[in-house]
């Protein structure tokens, strides 16, 4: 039988880690001059919209940088709206799980982990905080490409396939974490030569914990060009709102 671990204590120091060291080489031209993560979308860039949906409880912000680092510590600098915020370098881009392993010296016990390029919503923030450990994921509307979850008879996380064929219906990872520090007592998992993924090191703790399961009310990738302007047009007509 299935056991949810409500997550009551007080949170007002937890730390949030956006992994934003990627160029986003498929966004052609929009990534010459700045990162992926800095793209600008219905007047803010993607860092922003992340930043002012976080929960007022979250104190610290930790963004690990790479390709065009510099553009995103000179725009925010070390504080957003009353939010500590540090940086960690990935000189490598050696995969998801490499860039928060870099973060694991200024981590605590308990912190939530998003990607850089994607649009989340407080909403599922604060649901996700609920619990010990807990991933956001969404269903598929449409046949893609992405990382579909396997449910293991308990209704928790038992695997992720990443890179397959998604059909309408199939349970997706949109890349957003709570994790405790023990993920780091798990081996990172090869994905590709040098690239090293962070859900498969969440699969094998998985063994061990409860990875809840949080399915998104409002959330959003972007993989291409068109899809900038597909989101403005959603966060226009109020179907994605970070405020």
């Amino acid at each position: 039988m299935l056991v949810f671990r409500i997550y009551f204590v007080n949170i007002s120091s937890m730390q949030t880690v956006i992994l934003a060291a990627g160029r986003g080489t498929r966004m052609n031209h929009l990534t010459n001059e700045v990162p992926k993560p800095m793209i600008r979308v219905a007047g803010k860039n993607l860092i922003e919209h992340k930043l002012d949906a976080l929960p007022d409880n979250v104190g610290e912000v930790i963004i690990v940088i790479g390709y065009l680092g510099d553009k995103i510590k000179d725009y925010f600098g070390h504080s957003y709206k009353n939010k500590k915020i540090k940086y960690v370098e990935q000189g490598e881009l050696s995969g998801t799980a490499s860039a928060l392993w870099l973060a694991k010296p200024i981590l605590d016990d308990r912190f939530m982990v998003m990607m850089g390029d994607n649009i989340y919503d407080t909403q599922d923030m604060e649901e996700c905080l609920k619990y010990d450990w807990s991933m956001l994921t969404a269903h598929a509307v449409r046949e893609s490409k992405g990382a579909r979850i396997v449910v293991g008879p308990n209704g928790a996380i038992a695997d992720i396939i990443e890179k397959v064929e998604l059909k309408p219906g199939d349970l997706y990872n949109t890349g957003m974490y709570v994790l405790q520090k023990e993920i780091f007592n798990y081996p990172l998992v090869a994905i590709g030569k040098g690239e090293y993924g962070l859900p498969q090191s969440i699969v094998l703790a998985s063994k061990d914990h409860e990875i809840n399961i949080v399915e998104a009310t409002r959330w959003h990738q972007l993989t291409s060009p068109e899809d900038v302007e597909m989101v403005e047009s959603r966060i226009a007509e109020n179907l994605i709102s970070n405020n």
